[in-house]
């Protein structure tokens, strides 16, 4: 699974590509949700995070627009799937997102944002596991878009 967080400009989603090792994404996508959503309650109320109070309140009030919920939401009911068939798309995805922190103006270089497993492609350090494709990082196409 690649993580792609994209909290440079809304916290509240991720880009990932993702293989389902039993062929039932949707039951993947959903265990993956359950599972963080979990610890990152656990970490809002045990640690000592000076926005408790007001993350907590927010994702009760989202808990409350769908019956689904006991008491908190922390992830939309939705997703967004693209279906990446082959290794072109999955190159052109990967860059897109790699390169969403420049388009925005928030890091020069792709490996700069520190969230971004374009560092693992880069050869640096990175926050978050990843399992690069076996490409090179210069064989994915550039997509930067000029503004």
């Amino acid at each position: 699974m690649h993580l792609f967080p994209d909290s440079y400009r809304e916290s509240n989603h991720i880009h990932a590509i993702l293989r389902s090792s039993n062929g039932r994404l949707s039951d993947t996508i959903k265990e993956f949700k359950s599972f963080t959503a979990k610890k990152i309650l656990e970490q809002i109320t045990n640690e000592n995070e000076s926005r408790r109070e007001w993350m907590l309140s927010e994702f009760e009030f989202a808990a409350r627009k769908h019956k689904r919920n006991e008491k908190y939401q922390i992830w939309t009911h939705e997703n967004h799937p693209v279906i990446l068939y082959g290794n072109t798309l999955i190159q052109q995805r990967i860059n897109y997102i790699h390169d969403n922190p420049v388009r925005s103006g928030i890091v020069a270089k792709q490996e700069d944002y520190l969230y971004s497993s374009a560092r693992a492609y880069a050869g640096l350090d990175c926050l978050i596991d990843v399992i690069v494709p076996l490409m090179e990082i210069e064989r994915i196409p550039l997509m930067r878009t000029l503004k």
